[in-house]
């Protein structure tokens, strides 16, 4: 089966992650243990488990003159994803992002989005002269060049799949044309909707709320170590979270809406690209890091089977 090719609209971060047992109070300092730099950034852990979990991942963003871009275009070029749509951007240096992780695994992050901010609408336009299969994008960029991949999308008539984070105060979700799949987390949808999915009542109410704002075709709520909640317009489902040693829950989101999309475009099953996408969730926090922790193929196929997950 031929590779699917999915272009991947989003941010591209150097990460600084400080472990520590525990984030500090107000006015309190707290010595951390280690702190270590990893590729980041919600594009770029999303481009990274396409290549990684059996797709043909082209990546369009945008960094900095600077060390960390450089160091960033090296590590997408291990990963086999496609780099000529970065553009290098004059002025501004690459993302940063701080990541507070605590000894159980959660993390609070802080990304200040530097030449993300400055795609463009042209350079979104000559990424789909690659003529994916689907185009992936996050709330990194800006509003401008996430409104203008859905118009595209819509002309080439390609799926589009909208990991729906971080939220934007009036972001012009009526702007979105064409969205097949919107998946935010519980905090996300509760940003975005108003609506705190603590239970399937309200994941329901939640995602015709979502689906209202964005005429998105499917909504799934990835619900953290609770799983996910798929909506089709009619009819819901529910699919639990797989029980794992978590470390750093940092880019399991992006593992999961990576692994959704990959599995939705092989299959068109949209309750097996979810319990499919929940595995790539589970592996991801077992291991420390953003890029580094998102998981393999192999590594997918091997946690299926081991655990006798019907997909």
């Amino acid at each position: 089966m031929k590779k699917p090719r999915i272009l991947v609209v989003g941010s591209a971060n150097m990460d600084i992650v400080f472990s520590m047992p525990r984030i500090p109070n107000k006015g309190e300092s707290i010595i951390a243990e280690k702190y270590s730099y990893v590729p980041g950034g919600k594009g770029a852990n999303a481009a990274t488990a396409v290549a990684r979990i059996g797709g043909d991942a082209v990546f369009c963003a945008r960094i900095g003159n600077d060390e960390a871009g450089k160091k960033l275009l090296e590590a997408y070029a291990r990963e086999k994803i496609v780099v000529r749509y970065i553009k290098t951007d004059k002025v501004a240096q690459t993302g940063l992002a701080a990541v507070l992780l605590e000894d159980d695994g959660t993390n609070r992050i802080v990304v200040y989005p530097n030449a993300n901010l400055n795609l463009e609408v042209e350079d979104v336009e000559n990424a789909f002269l690659c003529y994916p299969d689907a185009v992936l994008m996050q709330f990194e960029t800006n509003a401008e060049s996430v409104a203008a991949a859905t118009e595209f999308a819509a002309k080439q008539n390609i799926p589009v799949i909208i990991d729906a984070g971080p939220v934007e105060k009036d972001f012009p979700y009526e702007l979105l044309k064409n969205v097949t799949i919107i998946s935010p987390n519980e905090v996300e949808t509760a940003q975005i909707t108003g609506i705190n999915p603590t239970n399937a009542d309200m994941c329901l109410q939640a995602c015709m709320r979502l689906q209202s704002m964005t005429k998105a075709k499917y909504v799934v709520l990835k619900l953290s170590d609770r799983g996910c909640f798929a909506f089709d317009g009619k009819n819901v489902e529910y699919m639990p979270s797989h029980y794992v040693n978590a470390k750093d829950t940092t880019a399991a989101g992006d593992a999961f809406t990576a692994a959704l999309t990959v599995e939705y475009l092989k299959t068109k099953n949209l309750s097996r690209a979810c319990k499919y996408a929940n595995v790539a969730g589970a592996l991801a926090v077992t291991k420390f890091g953003a890029m580094s922790s998102l998981p393999t193929e192999a590594e997918l196929d091997n946690f299926v089977l081991a655990n006798k997950i019907k997909l």
